[in-house]
């Protein structure tokens, strides 16, 4: 009989060459900063929050690499080399032979979305994460989410939990008409749901069904490299692949790749959007070069577009998927332990808590994840955000909340910035916020505007 083979300490595929100083503050102080910001994390300043899990975009840590290929930008307004190293990259990645730099996602979101929507028209995705539903709502035109219903239960063990309901897709179609759609979207992995990752079967038998009405299939794929991890390692018949063959048969599905570069990028600002059709790219680059720029640089600066490119190579090393994978994991189990629900399975990028089953004794229009996204800034400096309905809740036509199908807390961890210790800080906190939860009886907000109102809402909380 073999021996168990004994579980190493997770380490970091990386030395640490700069350090960036860490503030560390009082509650004292954080109750008072954090009334000040309406208490609302996303208005702390930065110099105030110890840990930050509020996004793991753009928050990253780029390579020796990176930094080196930063130093051989090409500034040149038109046709830089540094234009021509991205789009070469990219291209192999998606064969799209239309490469539009932005500066960030939601600018290719902007464009695409501004083009193909508008009233009346109607966008299908397994779920709209928010700047991407802001921007389809700006357009004029209506999103609606596909997601299992077995997925929205968080406790439920699924291997491709952020897949799109197939049938929910074709229902929709021949319910709106297809004449109406202006595209269906497939986030990958799926953030709102969770962090789950979609399947590539999912992937084809949605590519088949965009075929068969004729319509434009979109990946947003900010997060295609951890996507293909899940594939590899849960996917039958992708073992022997390697994560870039995976990833680019799946963006190899699609009309068009979205991407904020600030994820799996690991760049810390940039997007990418990505088309077969040439009439599309035609209008597509015309309203970039409007809005962001020449067409070979859009809203990025030569060293962002090498950075870009090399972050593109690096993130499919396979020690470097391996340890954002399992130390994402490593956060979440030991949530688990302590007895605190989380969407399950454990995503690529972030943990997220179920903020109704740990606060289960304020009600849904108190804002249960505000509450639990407040405590952990309060108790130990850890900023992150609220997934549940402050960010995704409506109003009925008498201003009753509809909300949102669950209350989730998301932490994202940035990727290679903080070590185990400082996750380990995260965990012991929440011994913290086991103790002392049922003092918080949740928050009221007392402004909000009109779209994204979780980036800029105050809150007050219920006494």
């Amino acid at each position: 009989m073999t021996t168990p083979k004994k579980q190493r300490t997770l380490t970091e595929p990386f030395k640490i060459k700069m350090v960036e100083p860490m503030r560390v503050t009082t509650e004292e102080e954080r109750v008072e900063t954090l009334k000040t910001a309406g208490y609302n994390p996303f208005l702390l300043r930065s110099d105030d929050v110890f840990i930050d899990l509020l996004t793991d975009s753009g928050t990253g840590a780029m390579s020796q690499n990176q930094w080196a290929g930063m130093m051989q930008g090409d500034e040149s307004y038109a046709g830089a080399r540094s234009w021509e190293h991205l789009q070469r990259v990219v291209r192999d990645l998606t064969g799209m032979p239309h490469v539009l730099p932005t500066h960030q996602g939601r600018a290719a979101e902007r464009i695409l979305y501004g083009i193909l929507g508008g009233k009346g028209k109607v966008f299908i995705s397994n779920t709209h994460f928010d700047t991407t539903r802001a921007n389809i709502e700006f357009s004029g035109a209506i999103a609606f989410d596909c997601l299992p219903a077995e997925a929205n239960d968080p406790g439920t063990e699924l291997p491709f939990k952020g897949n799109i309901d197939l049938q929910h897709v074709r229902d929709l179609i021949i319910e709106h008409g297809r004449e109406n759609i202006g595209a269906v979207i497939l986030t990958v992995t799926n953030n709102s749901a969770g962090g789950q990752p979609v399947s590539m079967e999912n992937a084809i038998s949605l590519r088949k069904l965009c075929d068969e009405f004729g319509l434009l299939m979109v990946i947003d794929g900010c997060r295609i490299a951890e996507n293909s991890y899940f594939v590899k390692h849960r996917e039958p018949g992708f073992e022997n692949k390697t994560y870039k063959e995976i990833a680019q048969q799946m963006l190899n599905l699609g009309d068009a790749f979205i991407m904020s570069a600030k994820k799996d990028a690991l760049v810390n600002m940039g997007g990418l959007l990505t088309l077969k059709d040439d009439k599309l790219a035609v209008k597509c680059t015309n309203l970039l070069i409007i809005s962001e720029g020449f067409a070979t640089y859009g809203g990025l600066s030569g060293r962002d577009m090498e950075a870009i490119a090399i972050g593109l190579v690096e993130v499919f090393d396979k020690d470097y998927l391996h340890y954002r994978i399992k130390s994402t994991q490593y956060l979440g189990d030991h949530l688990i332990s302590k007895g605190i629900q989380v969407v399950r399975p454990i995503g690529g990028h972030a943990v997220y808590v179920d903020a109704k089953s740990l606060y289960n004794h304020i009600p849904v229009e108190h804002y249960p994840g505000q509450a639990l996204v407040c405590d952990l800034y309060l108790k130990g400096g850890i900023r992150c955000v609220e997934v549940g309905s402050v960010m995704f809740g409506k109003y009925d036509e008498k201003g009753k909340l509809i909300p949102a199908a669950m209350e989730l807390v998301r932490l994202a961890i940035p990727r290679r910035v903080y070590t185990q210790s400082h996750i380990d800080f995260v965990i012991d906190v929440f011994d913290d916020i086991l103790e002392s939860k049922h003092e918080n009886k949740g928050y009221q907000i007392t402004y909000e505007p009109e779209f994204l109102r979780h980036f800029t809402a105050s809150f007050k909380p219920i006494m």
